[in-house]
């Protein structure tokens, strides 16, 4: 295996995870006006095609994270395979729940396409209706964020026992998975306070991807591993 090929390679698919990922999760949100139904389906059938694209981006995302996760498990197996293992068995748990819950986003573009079997519906129920998806699919991104933070505390693991990736690495990025959950967590118990840690607490993923894809890992130190590990 060229190991640095995998590891860059895991860098470069980290990285598409960024705009695909923002523009997946933040350009609908920030169309929404937050008790307006009517300004909302406004900004929604003024950018319907923004609106379709913003779908498929985040039904990209997780496929783009499971690959992810198959070339780390190919880096860090050496390391602990049960860790490995359990990160992307996380990994995979998120995917179906963060594509399911696109359907939402579906639904708010079948209330707004005019449909004949929607016309028993009153203007305004069906704009509340729109607002309805519009927060299920909020919820339900957070349920996936769970499994998102929940698959980088065996990875901050493994690359802080790993001898070939920094270990400071490895400390940020269970920083950064606790920091998902607890945005989770947060939602569903107070949600009235807004609570949005993982906005500081990302930065360790964002070095373990620059540095995959820049640096590299220490090969000799991997291949000492994979050693003892055969």
């Amino acid at each position: 295996m060229n190991t640095n090929k995998t590891a860059r390679t895991a860098g470069f698919l980290y990285l598409l995870l960024v705009p695909f990922g923002f523009f997946g999760g933040e350009y609908i949100l920030s169309i929404t006006v937050p008790g307006n139904a009517v300004a909302t389906v406004n900004n929604i059938m003024a950018h319907t095609l923004l609106f379709r694209l913003s779908i498929l981006s985040a039904l990209i995302t997780p496929i783009v994270t499971v690959l992810v996760a198959l070339f780390l498990y190919k880096l860090f197996k050496s390391v602990n395979k049960n860790q490995a293992v359990l990160m992307v068995v996380f990994a995979l748990a998120a995917a179906p729940i963060a594509m399911l819950n696109e359907l939402n986003h579906f639904a708010v573009l079948q209330l707004l396409n005019g449909t004949d079997y929607l016309k028993v519906f009153s203007v305004d129920q069906l704009y509340s209706q729109v607002m309805f998806f519009l927060d299920l699919n909020h919820y339900g991104a957070f349920i996936a964020t769970i499994f998102w933070g929940l698959w980088l505390l065996p990875m901050g693991y493994l690359v802080f026992r790993s001898g070939f990736l920094p270990r400071i690495i490895g400390v940020l990025l269970i920083i950064a998975g606790f920091g998902y959950i607890i945005d989770s967590a947060a939602l569903f118990l107070l949600p009235d306070l807004n609570i949005d840690i993982s906005q500081f607490t990302f930065i360790g993923e964002l070095l373990l991807l620059l540095w995959l894809l820049i640096k590299g890992v220490n090969v000799e130190q991997w291949k000492k591993r994979a050693l003892e590990s055969a």
